[in-house]
Order: structure tokens, then C-alpha cells, then sequence
């Protein structure tokens, strides 16, 4: 299917953070653009404000008129997360529309363009973000489809007048094969989506396949120690090629000297915390200055950019009570920001609200989880959050919570954390989670603020 000839747009399951950047950008383009989520959300309401039709109710009859009945001009967004007899999917699926996976559009827009695709089990949307962000700042531009509100642009799709496109590609459900990138990375190939992959070595071997989908001339960075051959590896660490060196905390930034073997940059300002995302800053300088942008500029855009929404995010940071909240759903997410957490607050006691995410995830990695959730003072779990998935046999907050070995440990409700948090006031909060635990921001930042 060719861009020029789509007139018309409708996304099943809109209020996925990449769904709705790609719904985004049709409209942007003039296209009617439409959609079905299960719920509404502050996204799918940001998107209605926005000029785009959704619908909440599962039902054919729910439809705009224009996709009642298919037309050659019609083109049909889906995501995998979206349960094979919704109605609506169905609906298109017996109609004969042209059905495409998000994984697929992202493909057939990138095609022709110079793509930098950033993909990992964690970590890709920071970095894309980042990588669009000095692209934008310092006036070399691109467009770019990202997994994350950006704080910088509060939007997860930028637009560009150039032939460079910067998509953050993603390994479920092997969807990132759709790609051709000209740039590619790898952030982490840890273990992950077991329902999809079984084990981890199919995991590598489909990041294999991605690397694989280089265009001739394209480059690959991947995070040292990963498998990958012909990459150029990137780490805090001295025998990385692309390397963070000299990395120190001042006040409450990360500062550190980038370094090539070719360029290097001094006293780089990083307003986000962590070893980790020094890492992922460290690649996105590395794209930068190979595209042949001034290392000046690109200084200057690393201290300049605020991050993304829920990627280790300050809700309230009042000198009494700090709460910062956090998308961390894997065992080495929560253990890479549970460490920017003590590098910055050492002698703070930590109350963490988790919410698990998946019942696959919870059993596949529950002594993993356990394992870095015992490292917090305090613990507030949450019930599982299922997501696309059934209940599981004996899988539930408490199976999860017999394995934590920390004393002050409990299962409650979103209710009891509000209130708990009135309650106490904990000196330092974190949220954590890929859930609704989203819900519970604005009432404790509230609390807090009103404490």
C-alpha cells in the first residue's frame, strides 16, 4: 500500500502510546483519522481534542459511516495487543480491508527514508528519544515515531522536513522486522516476552534477524558484551569504542566525557539520572557526531533535554518529600532506576509502589523481581496488572510477594497507597510499573502537595 493513495485511517486499539503516534501522523498529513480503544485515557482524550473520532464500545455499529464498508483508499491499524474476537477487528477482518500491524505502517513510512531505528528490551525509548531530540535541537531535524511522551515536544510523534526518520522498533511479537533501518542499535537483549519467544535464545536470535535488516552501507551500535557481530559496541566502560568516561554526579545531574578514539566531548550535562542513561545518551552522541554534526551543538542539546514522560519522571520534588515515577516493568528496569535512586538520595529510606505488569512476566522472573524489590525500605505491591493476558493459576501479587524478603512489605489497593502516603509521608516515593498505575500520579501528587 502506497502513502499517496491513503485517504482514510482507522486505529484498533488507538490508545497504545505507538498506535497513537501513528494516528497522529496521518492526521497531520490530512488524513480522516479514527479509532477503537477499550478505554479512555488522557491520551485518547488528548487525541480527540486533537480533531480525531473514538470510539469506546466494541461494536460494528459504533463505526464512523466511512468504515462501514471497504474502500480502496481505506487503510486499517492494528496492534497484537488487541484480543483476536473484538468485534471491531473482526468487523475489517470479514469486510476485507487492508489490515496492517502498526510494525508494518512504521515500514512502509520509513521505506525510502534515511531510518535510524533504536530497538532493546529496555532502554529504546529513551534513547530514540533522545537520538530525535539532538536531531531536532541542534537543526539537523527528522520526524520521529516514539514510545514515550517526550517532555521536550509533550508529544510522542515529531515532524520533520527532511528524508530522516527516527522510529523506536520493537521486538514483540518480532514486529521490528518489518524495518530497514540505515542506522541501527541494540540497548539490551535481556530476557523478555517469553509468551511470544518461548525462551531466551529465540530473543537473540530475532535481535539477530533485526541487525540483519541493515542496508548495505548501514551502521549498527549495540551495547557491549551484547551478541551481535559488526557492531560498534557503546558503554560506560573503557573498552567500548563509543564510551562515557569520568562519570560523576553534581547536584542532582549526571556529568561524564564522551570519547570515539576519533571526537570527544568534555563535562557533557545530563538532567537524567543513572548509568543507564548515561549509556543510552552515549549512543545517541555517537549517531550524532557519524551524521556530522557539530559536538558543540550536540552538547548543548544533551543538557537541554527534559526526558520523557514516566522514564524517571519528578512528580513532586518539594525539598520535603521527593515522588518520581517510573515505567519499569522488567527486573533489569527496576534495578537500573532503583540505583539512580540511591546514587542521587543515599540517605533516604525508599517506599516503592509496584504494580507487576503481564501474569507471564510476574512467573517467568518472579525471583528477579523479588530479588530487586527487597533492595527497597519499603514496599506497596499492587495486584497484577493482565494487560492482554488470563489469569494464570497461583500467579498473583502474593505469589510474588512470599519471595520478597524485606520486612516492611504489603499487598494493598490504589485507595490504601493514597492514603497510606497521607498518612506518613514518606521522604521518598517511587512509582513503578507499565500498568494503570498511572491512575494513582495525580492523587498522590496531590496528597503530597497538599500535606
Amino acid at each position: 500500500m502506497e502513502l499517496s493513495k491513503i485517504n482514510r485511517v482507522f486505529f484498533v486499539g488507538i490508545g497504545g502510546i505507538g498506535m497513537s503516534a501513528l494516528a497522529r501522523y496521518f492526521a497531520k498529513r490530512g488524513q480522516v483519522v479514527c479509532g477503537y480503544d477499550k478505554t479512555r485515557t488522557k491520551l485518547t482524550e488528548t487525541l480527540e481534542q486533537e480533531g480525531i473520532l473514538i470510539t469506546y464500545l466494541d461494536e460494528a455499529s459504533s463505526l464512523p459511516c466511512a468504515f462501514l464498508d471497504n474502500h480502496d483508499d481505506t487503510l486499517v491499524v492494528y496492534t497484537p495487543a488487541i484480543p483476536k474476537d473484538s468485534k471491531i477487528l473482526n468487523h475489517f477482518i470479514n469486510k476485507s480491508f487492508a489490515l496492517k500491524k502498526r510494525s508494518e505502517v512504521l515500514g512502509i513510512i520509513s521505506k525510502g527514508m534515511f531510518c535510524i531505528a533504536v530497538a532493546g528490551t529496555h532502554g529504546k525509548t529513551t534513547t530514540s528519544s533522545i537520538v530525535a531530540h539532538i536531531l531536532k535541537d541542534t537543526g539537523y531535524d527528522c520526524t520521529a515515531f516514539l514510545g514515550g511522551i517526550t517532555s521536550n515536544y509533550n508529544s510522542n510523534v515529531l515532524f520533520g522536513k527532511n528524508n530522516v526518520v527516527v522510529v523506536e522498533a520493537d521486538e514483540y511479537d518480532r514486529s521490528f522486522l518489518t524495518l530497514h533501518p540505515d542506522v541501527a542499535v541494540v540497548t539490551s537483549m535481556d530476557a523478555d516476552h517469553l509468551d511470544i519467544y518461548g525462551d531466551k535464545s529465540h530473543l537473540e536470535e530475532s535481535f539477530r534477524l533485526f541487525a540483519g535488516q541493515l542496508k548495505a552501507e548501514g551502521v549498527l551500535y549495540a551495547h557491549e558484551g551484547l551478541p551481535l557481530d559488526k557492531s560498534i559496541s557503546y558503554a560506560a566502560s573503557s573498552t567500548a569504542t563509543a564510551k562515557a568516561e569520568n562519570l560523576r554526579v553534581e547536584g542532582s545531574k549526571f556529568v561524564f566525557d564522551y570519547t570515539d578514539g576519533t571526537q570527544s566531548i568534555k563535562d557533557i550535562s545530563l538532567m537524567l539520572p543513572g548509568k543507564h542513561n548515561v549509556e543510552n545518551t552515549t549512543v545517541a552522541i555517537a549517531i550524532a557526531l557519524q551524521l556530522g554534526i557539530d559536538a558543540n551543538k550536540v552538547k548543548q542539546a544533551v543538557a537541554n533535554f527534559k526526558g520523557v514522560k514516566r522514564r524517571f519522571e519528578y512528580i513532586v520534588n518539594n525539598g520535603n518529600q521527593i515522588y518520581i515515577d517510573d515505567y519499569a516493568h522488567h527486573p533489569e528496569e527496576l534495578r537500573a532506576c532503583f540505583d539512580a535512586v540511591r546514587q542521587l538520595y543515599p540517605d533516604k529510606k525508599l517506599t516503592v509502589i509496584f504494580q507487576p505488569h503481564l501474569f507471564t512476566r510476574t512467573r517467568d522472573f518472579a525471583d528477579e523481581f523479588a530479588k530487586v524489590l527487597s533492595t527497597a525500605d519499603e514496599l506497596m505491591l499492587l495486584e497484577i496488572y493482565p494487560a492482554r493476558e488470563l489469569p494464570l493459576e497461583g500467579i498473583n501479587a502474593q505469589f510474588l510477594l512470599d519471595k520478597i524478603t524485606l520486612a516492611d512489605k504489603k499487598i494493598c489497593g490504589k485507595d490504601f497507597v493514597v492514603q497510606h502516603v497521607k498518612d506518613t509521608k514518606p521522604e521518598l516515593i517511587l512509582t513503578v510499573g507499565a500498568g494503570d498505575i498511572d491512575t494513582i500520579i495525580e492523587p498522590l501528587k496531590n496528597t503530597l502537595n497538599n500535606a
